[in-house]
């Protein structure tokens, strides 16, 4: 690895080991829910190393075999478990680095086969050589020194865990990598859920140069099912019960706890009438999970991992328990589409949306929970906002997608009659 990244890495180590003695972090909803909260936690080794089933009251929601494994990480060095976090962490940058060098090179391989099908003066909209060092820098840069992952890590969340899990995805999946690409998306389906949807772009992946896609596809997705059966199994054998999965999928797709956070479940789940709730349960959990899988995957299916960045950014918006660390993640990606970013509109309205709401949950939490001076629409409004602007993102990347596309196989510049056309407003 160059120089250069090794300097970076260890920067962004120092960064994330100096925030971690700040423990109020870990305390801020928009950092920390029941899902990924590293109190909880704590409170699952306590009660595993004494004999108690962790699962049987409403506190632990960690898989039982995160769990263990952090129950003899605790007992053997306890004291070093905030660097497990910070090395995690980092380990996740570094992965999403490869991938991105890996991604880039494919693209520069599958220009040359498709270049005779590109309009002339259309270079500025393709990958080039000079992509090979600056897009997987720039994925670095914004995952080591987003302050949304900084946050993540030096609250000790859980969210570092599924990261780095599905950083592994993504690198196996574009070095064509199926038997650890599946565990490793098992396993995080298992602990969060709303992963089963990458499913979908690894089915494309893996189907797109087989003579049998139909049969592929099948396999894939019943190695994928052997994989989670599998995982069920471990679980079940660590704990000889299987109160975990109420506690961890149950948990999150019937959303038990009404703590706020950044997402848009707590506050409609609080405020609607009981007989609704079964209804309004199925449409919010379908809206982050099969609802747009279908479509984006037929207009997607060329393009997987711009699919699973999409499905990734969406479950990041609608999932139960949503935190900042979830968004880090999709936000690490959006480099590797940097040919895109020539049609994207809406650039400045998104960063406004992220500046302002992220500053204002805060001083508005404490103005509703502390002061007594506000209330939860105050809370709720940033947080609704918030969501409104990644959904800006999401569509803008998308429609920037389709543009460049376009211009790719039309030109950037459009003739009518043997002259530029221009589009006059009047």
């Amino acid at each position: 690895m160059e120089k250069s990244v090794v300097l970076l890495l260890v920067l962004g180590g120092i960064v994330r080991y100096y925030l971690q003695s700040f423990h109020s972090i870990g305390e801020r909803v928009e950092v920390s829910t029941p899902i990924n909260s590293f109190k909880r936690v704590q409170e699952g080794i306590y009660l595993y190393e004494n004999g108690i089933d962790p699962y049987a009251g409403d506190v632990v929601h960690e898989l039982p075999v995160v769990l263990v494994l952090l129950v003899r990480i605790f007992g053997s060095v306890s004291n070093f478990m905030p660097l497990l976090y910070n090395v995690l962490d980092l380990l996740t940058a570094t992965l999403l680095y490869k991938m991105a060098k890996k991604f880039v090179s494919s693209k520069l391989l599958e220009q040359r086969e498709q270049k005779f099908e590109f309009a002339r003066d259309t270079e500025e909209l393709q990958f080039q050589k000079s992509d090979m060092d600056v897009v997987p820098r720039c994925v670095l840069l914004a995952y080591l020194f987003n302050p949304l992952s900084l946050l993540s890590c030096a609250g000790l969340t859980s969210t570092v865990f599924s990261n780095f899990l599905l950083a592994l995805t993504l690198y196996f999946l574009v070095h064509r990598y199926l038997l650890p690409c599946i565990c490793c998306l098992a396993l995080e389906t298992m602990r969060n859920l709303y992963p089963l949807v990458l499913i979908a772009p690894v089915v494309l992946v893996f189907t797109q140069r087989s003579k049998a896609p139909t049969s592929s596809a099948i396999g894939v997705v019943a190695l994928f099912g052997a994989a989670c059966f599998a995982i069920t199994g471990v679980n079940y054998a660590l704990m000889q019960s299987w109160n975990f999965l109420d506690a961890t999928l149950g948990f999150i797709f019937f959303y038990r706890d009404l703590q706020p956070n950044i997402g848009l479940f707590w506050y409609f789940f609080t405020e609607m009438f009981e007989h609704f709730r079964t209804m309004f349960l199925i449409t919010f959990q379908m809206n982050a999970t099969v609802l747009y899988l279908v479509p984006l995957s037929l207009k997607l299916r060329k393009e997987p991992l711009l699919l699973a960045t999409v499905l990734i950014a969406l479950m990041s918006i609608f999932r139960s328990y949503p935190s900042v660390g979830d968004v880090s993640f999709y936000l690490a990606l959006l480099p590797l589409w940097r040919r895109c970013w020539k049609f994207m509109a809406h650039n400045f309205v998104v960063f406004c949306f992220f500046v302002v709401t992220l500053s204002m949950m805060p001083a508005l939490w404490q103005l509703w929970i502390y002061s007594g001076s506000a209330n939860a629409n105050f809370y709720f409004g940033t947080t609704l906002a918030f969501s409104t602007g990644q959904i800006f993102l999401v569509t803008d990347l998308l429609f920037a997608h389709v543009k460049r596309d376009f211009c790719l196989r039309n030109g950037l510049k459009i003739y009518v009659d043997g002259k530029e056309a221009k589009i006059i407003l009047e």
